[in-house]
C-alpha cells in the first residue's frame, strides 16, 4: 500500500519534518586545563525567575553605553559595558540591568542572587497586602421557605462580613414568569434584612428568567480618635481677707 504521504497531488496529505540541529558553543579555558569560572559567570543560564521578569546580567547587557550604579548606591558615571562589567568582576559582583527603558539604561553593580531574592520578596509583601473581591453567589426559588430564606440570608451576610460581593440570584420556572412581583418581593427583603451589612450595588433587574441583584460589602467607618483631656485649669486662689478690727 503507498504511503499517503508521498502523493504530491493532494496537499492534504503532505508531510512535513522540521529538525532543529544545536551546536555547542565554544568554551573558553585557562592555561591549566579548567573551564574559566568567568565564561560560566557571565554565561549564566537564566532561571524561571529572571526568564519571567527579562532581566539582562553580564554579557547580555547589550547597550553601547550605560549608567552605573555601584554596590554602595553611589554613581559612577556613564561607561561602556565591558569597563563596568569588569569592575564588577574584579569586586567579586555581576553587572545587573535595572532600568533598561531609561536613556542610557541604567546597571548596578551587585549580587544578582540577593537582587532576586529581594525583589522577589517585595512583590509577595505587596501579594499580601492585596484583597482579591470574589463574587459569591447565592441563589433562590420563589417558592422558598422562611427556614431556606434565613440559612441563606445568613451566608450572604457572612460572604459580606468576610469582603467578598455576594449575587443574589432567582431563577423563574415556567409559569412562575407570570408572577415576577414574588421573585421582586424576595430579593427586596434580603436587602432589607442584610442591612448595614452590605450595599446594593445593582439594584434587582432581569436578565432572561434569572432576577439578580449584587451587594457589596459595606465600607468599614474608622473610629474617630478620642480627643486628648483638657488640662484642669488652676482656680484662682482667694484674695486676702482684711484684717479684723481691734476689739475695745
Amino acid at each position: 500500500m503507498a504511503n499517503p504521504c508521498n502523493r504530491r497531488s493532494d496537499h492534504s496529505h503532505q508531510c512535513y519534518t522540521q529538525c532543529a540541529f544545536v551546536y555547542p558553543a565554544a568554551t573558553p579555558e585557562e592555561p591549566g586545563g579548567g573551564v574559566c569560572d568567568d565564561f560560566w559567570r557571565s554565561t549564566i543560564a537564566l532561571d524561571k525567575r529572571s526568564a519571567k521578569s527579562f532581566i539582562r546580567i553580564n554579557d547580555r547587557i547589550r547597550a553601547r553605553e550605560i549608567r552605573v550604579i555601584d554596590e554602595n548606591g553611589e554613581q559612577m558615571g556613564i561607561l561602556p559595558p565591558f569597563e563596568a562589567l569588569k569592575i564588577a568582576r574584579e569586586r567579586g559582583l555581576d553587572l545587573v540591568e535595572v532600568s533598561p527603558s531609561a536613556v542610557p539604561p541604567v546597571c548596578r553593580i551587585q549580587d544578582y542572587g540577593r537582587y532576586l531574592y529581594e525583589k522577589e520578596k517585595s512583590e509577595r509583601a505587596a501579594r499580601k497586602k492585596q484583597k482579591v473581591i470574589v463574587v459569591k453567589e447565592v441563589k433562590f426559588s420563589v417558592t422558598v421557605d422562611e427556614h431556606d430564606y434565613q440559612t441563606k440570608k445568613n451566608q450572604a451576610v457572612r460572604f459580606l462580613v468576610d469582603g467578598d460581593k455576594v449575587k443574589a440570584s432567582l431563577r423563574f420556572r415556567g409559569r412562575q414568569m407570570a408572577h415576577r412581583e414574588l421573585g421582586y418581593a424576595i430579593i427586596n427583603k434580603l436587602i432589607q434584612d442584610i442591612g448595614d451589612n452590605g450595599i446594593v450595588e445593582f439594584m434587582p433587574r432581569m436578565e432572561g428568567t434569572i432576577l439578580h441583584a449584587i451587594l457589596a460589602p459595606a465600607k468599614k467607618q474608622e473610629a474617630p480618635k478620642p480627643k486628648p483631656p483638657a488640662p484642669p485649669q488652676q482656680q484662682a486662689a482667694p484674695a486676702p481677707r482684711p484684717p479684723a478690727p481691734p476689739a475695745q
